[in-house]
């Protein structure tokens, strides 16, 4: 039998926290990214981008944190919904990847130090375990990529339909269902720490 090699708590609980510190800056070099490699492209709503890429970067910080599991959902639906408006900006399905890609190589810098202070077993299984979280939303991006292509095939006779011919309350409604969304993990998870927090203070007191 193989061994399974699994990320303690305590490194994924550090991962998380170094995300959520740089969190602003993810998003800030993730976005100017996308912007200048798009400058020629479709006209591209920068403050729905940002709001997405936000999101994204937000539900990765609760994947490496007490209610991953709960946040696995979320992660797959955002990443859906940005393939789905990834074809209504034009782009093409490797464009799709490129643009999800891009946020593995910022993690790979922004938490390269943090990574590496970890002991050498929970470091590679922290980094696969982002890895492969990262790899499913790609997928579910490119899924929800193909089915809104689809959609566009069968109701507009193949004319693409860009993101400034879409009605933008659709588009922040379902943001705002997913902020909202994201929240409600946010909260769960504060509440378990704070129950962990005093476990371990009654522990301490014992």
């Amino acid at each position: 039998m193989g061994l399974t090699m699994r990320p303690s708590n305590t490194s994924l609980t550090a991962v998380s926290r170094a995300m959520a510190a740089g969190r602003d800056d993810l998003v800030r070099d993730w976005a100017a990214w996308i912007v200048h490699r798009t400058a020629q492209g479709p006209h591209l709503d920068r403050p729905i981008l940002e709001r997405q890429l936000r999101l994204l970067v937000g539900i990765v910080i609760q994947l490496a944190g007490p209610v991953r599991r709960k946040a696995a959902q979320l992660w797959f639906d955002t990443c859906e919904h940005y393939g789905r408006i990834a074809a209504a900006r034009g782009l093409a399905a490797g464009e799709v990847v490129e643009e999800m890609q891009h946020l593995r190589e910022l993690l790979i810098r922004h938490l390269s130090d943090i990574i590496a202070a970890l002991p050498a077993r929970y470091s590679m299984a922290t980094v696969l375990r982002l890895n492969r979280q990262l790899d499913k939303g790609i997928a579910q991006a490119v899924v929800g990529y193909t089915d809104a292509l689809v959609e566009t095939l069968f109701n507009q006779n193949g004319v693409p339909v860009f993101v400034h011919d879409q009605p933008d309350p659709e588009i922040g409604s379902r943001l705002e269902q997913l902020e909202a969304e994201l929240e409600q993990v946010r909260a769960v998870a504060a509440r378990e720490e704070g129950e962990t927090s005093a476990e371990r203070g009654v522990r301490s007191a014992e």
